[in-house]
């Protein structure tokens, strides 16, 4: 198995001392509801995380929240509730979220704010080694400290921009980033031995990684975007404080997703958020439509490509409901066994999904044409469902969301209402046991019609 390394820029055999394989992936900031893009790099790596463990690898997969930044303060104040009423809500929305897309469970999901004795420690070990420093009850890394700085960005620090956020005033140089933020009036805050305060962004992820996962790590995964300044800042404070490299053996990075040809971005306001999917599309069809393309590969977003999906994932539905019933007329076996190793072969190969879910559709169509054929198909039906579970699957009826339902509903009401008007009381009835039929009561009274789902 070969995996692109972004820190080496080239793909290495991967390697693991056993069976054990530690991944840590970058998780959301809690303000508000997931977006298609969330979703993409969410299901790549639970995808990752389903051919490891398909392989036979033992995965231990940490996925942090972070529960207090910038952003959620922000909000918090501007909806009169607590950061962490805020958070929590959200959280409870991503796994609503999640789940909905069939995307396995980590591990772990440590919350920052949970994580702060961890952060303390790692901190005050980094001062204590002269790589970071007190400033006005904050606390920053001294970048110039680490030689390998730019080193997974592949960089130069001559060529870095200053992080526009954060004050130049309080360092020794424009490059060195906050660790430990000094509170501000209307902020929550907790105490540290340099005063009241919060964490900054990179220090929670590297404290969580070394508290859950140890001090060198197989997997580190994000978006591309995440690279600079984030886990470029995350290699320099861990290997800083623990004395050892790598931090992380592979990083891995998904591709961005796009909104007709620009970035999907809350700033420009084209985020279209997983719940508005779903109530579209189903999940195998957003599934397919992600893993169609290589994870490390920019996405186009159009409604015409989900529904291409979407038409997709209804064959190979069909595939799979009418193999699990076929009964062979002769002794003549389907070979499905060259369909898996092509998969292997392709998802060996840098987790190519676009390939593996082309041998897939081409075992479903061999399927199609050995049941016509009156073979034995009972194996290939088997490895047909495997494979599509590795992609995480599920090939069953699409449960479309009830409201989806509605404007119809009303629309032969209103048609049931004519019929009756007009005396045509065998249709009208037609009507009602059809809508009963599909779990929907009609009621009529003085004042109208109405309905419920039963």
């Amino acid at each position: 198995m070969k995996i692109f390394n972004t820190l080496s820029s080239q793909k290495e055999e991967f390697k693991t001392s056993g069976n054990k394989v530690t991944m840590y992936v970058c998780g959301v900031t809690v303000y508000d509801d997931c977006h298609i893009g969330h979703a993409m790099s969410y299901i790549m790596f639970d995808v990752i995380k389903r051919y490891l463990e398909f392989r036979g690898f033992d995965v231990v997969h940490v996925q942090n929240f972070t529960d207090i930044d910038d952003k959620i303060i922000t909000r918090a104040n501007s909806m009169d509730i607590s950061t962490g009423e805020l958070s929590g809500k959200y959280i409870d929305e991503y796994f609503k979220d999640m789940d909905a897309l069939n995307i396995k469970r980590a591990t772990i999901y440590p919350k920052a704010t949970e994580e702060i004795p961890k952060i303390i420690e790692v901190i005050s070990g980094l001062i204590e080694k002269g790589y970071a420093y007190e400033s006005q009850h904050s606390v920053y890394y001294r970048v110039q400290k680490f030689p390998g700085y730019g080193k997974l960005s592949h960089q130069k620090t001559d060529d870095m921009t200053p992080n526009p956020g954060e004050s130049s005033d309080e360092k020794e140089s424009p490059l060195d980033f906050a660790l430990w933020k000094a509170s501000k009036p209307g902020e929550p805050s907790w105490t540290s031995p340099w005063g009241e305060g919060r964490p900054g962004w990179h220090i929670e992820c590297s404290a969580m990684a070394l508290k859950y996962l140890g001090d060198t790590i197989d997997i580190h995964g994000g978006g591309q975007d995440l690279i600079f300044p984030h886990h470029e800042n995350e290699i320099t404070q861990s290997e800083s404080y623990t004395g050892k490299e790598p931090f992380a053996r592979y990083w891995l990075h998904n591709g961005l997703l796009q909104f007709g040809g620009d970035k999907m971005s809350k700033s420009i306001g084209n985020l279209v958020t997983v719940k508005q999917m779903l109530q579209q599309h189903s999940a195998d069809a957003i599934r397919l439509f992600i893993l169609s393309s290589h994870y490390r590969s920019p996405l186009t977003f159009t409604d015409e490509n989900v529904n291409a999906a979407e038409n997709g994932i209804e064959r190979l539905r069909n595939t799979a409901q009418k193999s699990a019933s076929h009964i062979a007329s002769n002794k003549q076996v389907l070979e499905s066994a060259p369909f898996k190793e092509r998969f292997i072969e392709a998802m060996d190969d840098d987790f190519n999904t676009a390939q593996a879910i082309a041998t897939i559709f081409d075992l479903s169509r061999e399927l199609n044409r050995a049941m016509e054929q009156g073979s034995d198909v009972q194996e290939a039906h088997s490895i047909l469902n495997e494979l599509a579970g590795i992609m995480g699957f599920t090939l069953v009826e699409r449960q479309r969301p009830f409201l989806d339902a509605a404007p119809f509903i009303d629309l032969l009401v209103d048609i049931r209402k004519e019929m009756r008007s007009a005396k045509q009381w065998q249709m009208a009835d037609r009507i009602r046991d059809g809508l009963s039929d599909m779990g929907v009561t009609l009621e009529d009274s003085s004042e109208g019609t109405t309905w419920k789902r039963k």
